[in-house]
């Protein structure tokens, strides 16, 4: 971490905190991601459906996946460092072959570093026990006294009864204005435990900018730098793609365009071995 978070940026959203009492109807929870320890792990899993495919073609979403990682790791950090509430500062997937297009996906964290400043965590990803990736996320825990841990974790807790029922870009309102720009808006269930948008939809419509420039093709990495809250939306994102590496600036644009996250991404076909 080169620089002090302000102020939180997202809190492990998609299992940690937005979801922690396994009640609250939020986008993530309509994939049917699920968790458990196993000793010292924690394990996660979900069905893959055609709803969470890259648009035009057969392959789960990187950015689905960055969801998943954040919130196992998210939830780790949160064991670690409560009653405080830990803040994603980066987060990186790697995937070095294809994304499954079906069957079970499943996320295996592991705690890689518990400091009293920085926590790290790393994940790996399985289709049909085959490893297909892995990730990295950094935490600190939030400055705001404001903002509490749940009493209750989304560890063990079944999987929602609702799934999606129409594509992930769709259903969380995510459009493409441009070639090379997506917005996102501020919606009810997807915001996190600090009521602001979760990171898994700033790493859904950074993908969408990205991927707006190569119809066709999948991210084979996807890396997540959060600078500050995304409080007000539209979230746009904005990206330049450079010999199949793509930049991305997202900006909270009802915050007067500031930016709160900044990614890059690498492009790939969809059925190609990752290098």
């Amino acid at each position: 971490m080169t620089r002090p978070v302000a102020e939180p940026s997202h809190t492990g959203p998609e299992g940690a905190v937005g979801q922690a009492t396994g009640h609250r109807r939020h986008i993530f929870r309509e994939l049917g991601f699920a968790t458990t320890m196993a000793g010292e792990e924690l394990h996660g899993s979900a069905v893959v459906t055609p709803y969470m495919h890259v648009p035009g073609t057969v392959r789960l979403r990187t950015s689905i996946l960055a969801a998943w990682a954040d919130s196992v790791t998210g939830l780790l950090a949160s064991l670690a460092v409560r009653p405080r509430v830990p803040v994603t500062v980066d987060l990186d997937v790697q995937l070095f072959r294809p994304a499954p297009s079906a069957g079970t996906v499943e996320v295996i964290g592991r705690v890689a570093r518990a400091g009293r400043s920085i926590f790290v965590a790393t994940v790996e990803f399985l289709g049909e026990a085959e490893l297909f990736g892995i990730g990295t996320a950094t935490f600190t825990a939030s400055p705001n006294p404001a903002v509490h841990m749940p009493d209750r974790l989304s560890i063990g807790v079944p999987p929602a009864a609702e799934r999606l029922t129409m594509p992930l870009a769709q259903r969380a309102d995510c459009v493409r204005r441009a070639p090379g720009t997506a917005s996102l808006p501020r919606s009810a269930d997807g915001l996190n435990f600090s009521n602001t948008i979760s990171g898994g939809l700033l790493a859904l419509v950074a993908e969408e900018a990205v991927l707006s420039l190569a119809p066709g093709r999948t991210l084979s990495g996807l890396g997540l730098h959060y600078l500050r809250a995304a409080r007000i939306g539209p979230v746009v994102a904005t990206a330049t793609v450079h010999h199949d590496l793509g930049l991305v600036a997202l900006r909270d644009e009802g915050n007067d365009g500031k930016v709160t996250t900044r990614a890059t991404a690498r492009l790939s076909d969809p059925d190609s071995a990752h290098t």
